[in-house]
């Protein structure tokens, strides 16, 4: 099996930072409470160079941050798109954006569900345990507005099923009781100096490669 696919597509050997990481700019990753992460984003309808500058500054932010996907909404804009970079339980790793994107749903025969870790950049610092299919399957476009099928398992499938809730205007504090909230809030509050610093240091570091 191929160790990469990068827009649902094998690819032979691929750079550790996706391309676009390189032409992009670090954008401020938005938090829980801010409106734009808890309305629906807006179907994109143009397809063009603003658009791929917004895609390649979320692959950089999301460098930054850490992170495994980012929504645009995560840096403020509403619409419908996300960018990703995320292995699978298999250790495949998947690269790739999706704009518009539709997650299909899937026969209870056709998944099971898994109980696993779950983290999100605009909750800095919590990582709570939130069931989610162990298979997910988005229909999409990419950025020439080019029809794109993605199918993920395992982490990967939870990094899609997380990312199409972003555009949807859903977080993962939506999926868990009132106790786990509130909990992940508190540990989230604690951790979120210590998180955001080590962004800063990782945006000086990626800044000092560009440059060097």
């Amino acid at each position: 099996m191929p160790s990469v696919f990068v827009q649902g597509r094998p690819v032979a050997a691929y750079p550790p930072l996706a391309p676009e990481a390189g032409r992009g700019s670090v954008r401020r990753v938005t938090e829980v409470g801010e409106e734009v992460l808890h309305k629906p984003c807006r179907d994109v309808t143009e397809f063009g160079p603003d658009l791929a500058a917004l895609i390649d500054d979320m692959f950089r932010t999301m460098y930054v941050a850490e992170g495994a996907g980012l929504a645009a909404n995560q840096v403020g804009v509403g619409l419908r798109l996300f960018v990703y970079d995320c292995p699978d339980d298999d250790g495949v790793r998947h690269v790739g954006h999706i704009v518009n994107p539709v997650l299909e749903p899937l026969a209870p025969a056709a998944r099971r569900l898994l109980e696993e870790g779950e983290g999100c950049l605009s909750v800095p610092g919590a990582v709570v345990a939130v069931p989610r299919p162990d298979r997910a399957v988005v229909h999409g476009r990419d950025r020439d507005g080019e029809p794109l099928r993605v199918e993920g398992t395992g982490y990967f499938a939870r990094c899609l099923a997380h990312e199409t809730d972003h555009v949807n205007g859903r977080v993962y504090l939506d999926r868990l009781s009132t106790r786990e909230r509130k909990a992940a809030l508190r540990r989230s509050a604690d951790r979120r100096a210590e998180v955001l610093a080590r962004r800063d240091v990782n945006a000086r570091a990626l800044d000092e490669g560009r440059e060097g």
